[in-house]
């Protein structure tokens, strides 16, 4: 789910959360990344509980328009498309996700009914909706196909639940771009029959990138002074109040890649941080720190310093 920028960015928070300062408590630091990754995985659980509710939602719905007592034909034989919807119906009938959602307690919807009903509204005045239920050609794919249209054009989009999530956990929000790609990508690899683990992917690709999250953090922390002597000695503009910016930390981070991670290329390093940079920090941050880190690579070179192992390297 998660790719080595986001683990870069989620390192990079924690450590402007810490002032970007050497720390005597490492473990107390590596729980706090730790846990601020893990909750990407609650936010993607967290939207699967809401596919499930928005399924219930459909049923409910529809059993009310049967009930009314002045209700049209249309409302007495409602279309149950969206209530049987087979990939809803396997999210919802997964016995290992929703046991997982239950004991982290992650299906708040229930309490925070109003985001389902306004989701609900939505799709039901929607043009996806509407083709949908006139589309006499049943198949698997078919329903898929709506439940990714629904989630891509109304739900992930839906400024309410953007920031429903934003007073949720402050994360979030920088956390919903990745998870929003990972819910797609995990629901249109779903077949009819698949294993209840085909929804529930792996946080991390492999045991390699948990390690890099981790020892990024700890080597940037641990050698934070070092790096600061470097960065003020090529640039005489540099001051305390920058060193505790957003630009500051990204530097230090880079500079701790091109010293203590042999096998990842200068020029990955310099442009994944170019990339955050672009993100988080000013408009004119990426030139700044693409400046400080080419005359740092150059002098690394010159005095054949810290020299990269692999292929493709500058």
């Amino acid at each position: 789910m998660l790719n080595r920028r986001h683990i870069r960015i989620k390192v990079m928070q924690s450590l402007y959360a810490f002032k970007g300062t050497e720390s005597d408590d490492i473990t107390k630091n590596e729980k706090f990344l730790l846990h601020s990754l893990d909750s990407i995985y609650d936010l993607y659980l967290s939207i699967l509980a809401l596919l499930t509710e928005l399924q219930k939602k459909s049923k409910d719905h529809n059993q009310k328009l049967q009930k009314k007592l002045t209700g049209s034909a249309a409302d007495r034989n409602p279309s149950t498309k969206f209530q049987d919807n087979q990939l809803l119906e396997l999210i919802s009938s997964n016995k290992m996700l929703q046991e997982i959602i239950k004991k982290r307690k992650l299906n708040f919807w229930e309490l925070d009914f109003e985001y389902i009903d306004i989701l609900f509204k939505e799709i039901l005045k929607s043009e996806i909706y509407e083709e949908y239920i006139n589309d006499t050609e049943n198949s698997f794919q078919k329903e898929k196909q709506f439940v990714l249209d629904i989630y891509s054009e109304i739900i992930a989009p839906n400024d309410k639940l953007y920031d429903y999530f934003e007073d949720k956990r402050l994360t979030w929000v920088d956390d919903l771009p990745v998870v929003n790609t990972a819910i797609l990508k995990v629901l249109r690899k779903q077949k009819l029959i698949s294993p209840e683990t085909a929804l529930l992917p792996e946080l991390y690709k492999d045991d390699d990138d948990k390690e890099f999250a981790k020892d990024l953090l700890k080597k940037t922390l641990l050698n934070s002074s070092t790096f600061i002597g470097e960065i003020s000695s090529k640039t005489t503009n540099w001051d305390s109040e920058r060193l505790a910016s957003i630009d500051g930390v990204l530097l230090q981070m880079a500079i701790c890649e091109f010293q203590k991670f042999n096998s990842i290329p200068y020029k990955v390093t310099i442009n994944e941080y170019l990339e955050v940079a672009k993100e988080y920090s000013t408009p004119k941050s990426s030139f700044f720190i693409n400046g400080i880190l080419d005359k740092i690579v150059k002098d690394y070179q010159a005095e054949k310093k810290h020299q990269k192992t692999g292929r493709g390297l500058l």
